[in-house]
């Protein structure tokens, strides 16, 4: 009986099935196709500020320099407006000071308050042109209609041309430094979101050291090509994927897994650009360089992530829309009611401060930045989010869907028993345990040369059991039957039911408890007479365990599906405790049952590791592909866990809850603020002897950036790690 099924196996002459378990690796899978982001409808993301150039034209200029530019222009503007208040007639005589009224001095606030207005509110004007032209009036036209009105009225006052009273030119700088401090604030905030995407991009070497038929050269990493061996250090970094030639070291892959306990690396052992050989030196040859390495395609999933919509962001889109013209209509309204109540002052002042508290610049960061921390912050711990719809979705959750092999198992078979044919019936014992030996030195002598993973799993076995391998020659192997090879003057031959079948033998009495329960069993035939058998097992995750326990705490049902037979099926779902389990599927049956699940109301998490599982990946509502390592860049699913630890999972459905409830809080700040801030603006409350000052409704508009931008950052405090190993508490 075959691991998976009663599929013959040819490889290596083993006549035992192995089911779905992808020896090769992982295979190829379809691109997840990306919206991208319309950068120009976010008022808070989209309007850089420094000219009108969206995120998406900003010419290699970084988040981290803009917030630098805003700093420079912000304290530019605070010290141009320091003499334009103190020596405003207006401030003046609230303060209770006297100003010159004519002279040098009383043109001070005029032309420092142009100054600023052209300089300072630059930003503002800019992006108001751009929304025009946009057609999608946001935040940035509020501003500059606030700021235009200000400085046209204080002109006017300042030349005659109007009621001295409605001269604002204290209040114009005081609002473009609000505005512009606002700004800066946001800036730095969607800076810091770029953090895992620099550390990444810093972790390549500035170096790599080529071998060369003289020795080695220095040369940078982008100069290496596919086939270059390069050497690593000690403590170096490797700087492309590739494959280990010579060595053994311990490497730090932190930076692609999220987890901190280095990695045993050996020859034929895949290794990865970045990360670190902590104790021990290597070569390794090059197997892809630039932006085929699996360090450019982690920043490619996070930058397409970040940039792709969803259905949170377009209602808050939505919002950001409606809330111009709510502001435009109550600017409107709140014009004609003061001066039909005889204050023209009062109208121009209530109107600027409509517009200025209605920006809906809170609620164009709201979504952005929780999406790019969620991101980034995942990126950390080895998730990348490929979809944002699909990190959206993952709070909902409720059936996830397992492969078996290679995700809740390790998908390397592992020797778990071993009989000998002349063993005691009266159990095992010393004589016992030398004539399994015996019978394991014979196999592993035979398999010594077989590439075959049960053949290496053997030999791997041998090894760890100290067993000496007798001198074998001859070897041979048979397609569908087995290997053979002489040893020590006899014909010893290793294979699986078509072995026995071949020599009309019967299967050793002993194995029958491990057909039973689904493991591959080889027999080892010696001159024509069964010596003993060996049953392998492809192996349980321990961290799949406490991966399906914790969503079962979570109210999360769990089904696994296989390739496999129904009793490799059986002891697997019974060790990890799913809810239930399918076995002998092939890819579209898996498919189908992802569909079935869905159209029976759940909403379907499906958990892969290879190309066989992508049609149920893409049929699912979440699709995370597990282990994907260095094949991250060609991964079909949604979400991508870098390392093979299936918890990865839970660590997504919380994700998905922590960044949807900051999702919600930014929302109704944002919005809720404006619903109850711009009646006050609007002096609703002067009948009672209440009204706002423009600075204030400012300053109240800015503030309330800060609080989305702050509660957005408090997703920094998150600690996935941790929490894919707390078991679900």
């Amino acid at each position: 009986m075959g691991m998976g099924n009663d599929r013959e196996m040819d490889m290596s002459g083993h006549g035992a099935g192995h089911g779905d378990m992808d020896m090769s690796g992982h295979g190829s899978m379809r691109a997840q196709d990306h919206q991208s982001m319309d950068m120009s409808g976010h008022a808070g993301m989209a309007h850089d500020s420094m000219g009108g150039m969206s995120m998406g034209s900003m010419h290699g200029m970084s988040m981290s320099d803009h917030a630098a530019m805003f700093r420079k222009l912000l304290l530019i503007m605070c010290a141009i407006a320091i003499p334009v208040v103190a020596l405003s007639p207006m401030f003046a005589e609230l303060i209770g000071y006297s100003v010159p009224s004519a002279g040098i001095l009383a043109w001070v606030p005029p032309i420092g308050g142009t100054v600023m207005y052209l300089w300072g509110g630059k930003p503002f004007l800019t992006g108001a042109v751009g929304e025009i032209r946009a057609r999608k009036p946001g935040m940035m036209l509020l501003v500059a209609m606030a700021i235009t009105v200000a400085f046209s009225a204080s002109w006017m006052s300042t030349l005659g041309l109007i009621d001295h009273s409605l001269e604002f030119w204290w209040e114009l700088a005081l609002l473009i430094v609000v505005m512009l401090a606002g700004h800066w604030i946001e800036m730095r905030s969607l800076a810091q979101t770029g953090e895992a995407l620099d550390s990444l991009a810093a972790l390549l070497p500035d170096e790599a050291e080529r071998v060369t038929p003289a020795g080695t050269e220095r040369v940078a990493p982008r100069d290496l090509a596919i086939g270059d061996v390069v050497v690593v250090r000690p403590g170096g970094r490797i700087p492309a994927d590739g494959v280990v030639t010579q060595g053994t070291a311990a490497v730090d892959e932190s930076m692609i897994t999220g987890e901190s306990a280095p990695v045993e690396r050996a020859v034929g052992s895949r290794v990865v650009a970045g990360t670190v050989a902590t104790d021990s030196g290597l070569r390794v040859e090059v197997r892809a360089v630039g932006d085929d390495t699996t360090l450019a395609g982690i920043g490619r999933l996070v930058r397409e992530a970040q940039n792709s919509s969803s259905k949170t962001q377009r209602l808050a889109d939505r919002a950001a829309g409606w809330l111009f013209w709510f502001a435009l209509g109550a600017a409107a309204v709140t014009a004609v009611v003061w001066l039909l109540a005889g204050e023209p002052q009062q109208a121009v002042v209530r109107v600027i401060t409509v517009l200025v508290i209605a920006c809906p610049h809170a609620l164009g960061l709201a979504i952005p930045l929780v999406v790019s921390i969620s991101t980034a912050r995942a990126a950390k711990a080895g998730i990348l989010i490929a979809n944002r719809v699909a990190l959206e979705r993952a709070r909902l959750v409720s059936v996830v869907a397992f492969d078996k092999t290679g995700t809740l198992t390790k998908g390397v078979p592992e020797v778990t028993g071993v009989a000998a044919a002349e063993a005691s019936p009266s159990g095992p014992g010393a004589a016992a345990v030398r004539a399994q030996n015996a019978v394991l030195a014979l196999a592993a002598a035979v398999e010594a040369e077989s590439e075959h993973p049960l053949a290496k799993a053997i030999v791997a076995r041998a090894a760890d059991a100290g067993v000496d391998l007798p001198q074998a020659t001859g070897h041979a192997s048979t397609p569908a039957i087995g290997v053979s090879a002489q040893v020590a003057g006899k014909r010893v031959e290793v294979g699986g039911p078509a072995l026995l079948r071949s020599h009309n033998l019967s299967p050793l009495a002993l194995s029958a408890p491990w057909e039973a329960r689904g493991s591959t069993v080889v027999h080892v035939v010696c001159d024509g007479a069964v010596s003993g058998a060996i049953a392998l097992d492809d192996q349980v995750r321990p961290e799949a365990v406490e991966a399906v326990r914790s969503l079962h705490a979570r109210g999360v049902r769990v089904v696994m599906m296989t390739g496999d037979a129904a009793g490799v099926a059986k002891r697997v779902a019974g060790v990890v405790g799913v809810d239930s389990w399918h076995a002998a599927m092939s890819p579209q049956d898996k498919a189908d049952r992802v569909g079935a699940l869905r159209s029976g109301g759940d909403v379907v998490a499906m958990v892969g590791d290879g190309v066989n599982d992508a049609p149920a990946l893409a049929a699912a509502d979440v699709g995370v592909a597990i282990g994907a390592g260095t094949d991250v860049a060609i991964a079909s699913a949604g979400v991508i866990l870098a390392s093979d630890d299936p918890r990865g999972v839970v660590s997504v459905v919380e994700l998905s809850k922590i960044a949807y409830r900051k999702m919600q809080q930014n929302l109704w700040w944002a919005a809720g603020y404006n619903l109850v801030a711009v009646p006050l603006a609007a002096g609703v409350l002067a009948p009672i002897g209440f009204v706002m000052p423009m600075s204030v409704g400012a300053i109240l508009m800015s503030l309330s950036t800060v609080v989305v931008a702050v509660n957005a950052q408090l997703m920094r405090r998150v600690d996935l790690g941790s929490r894919q190993n707390d078991g679900g508490k």
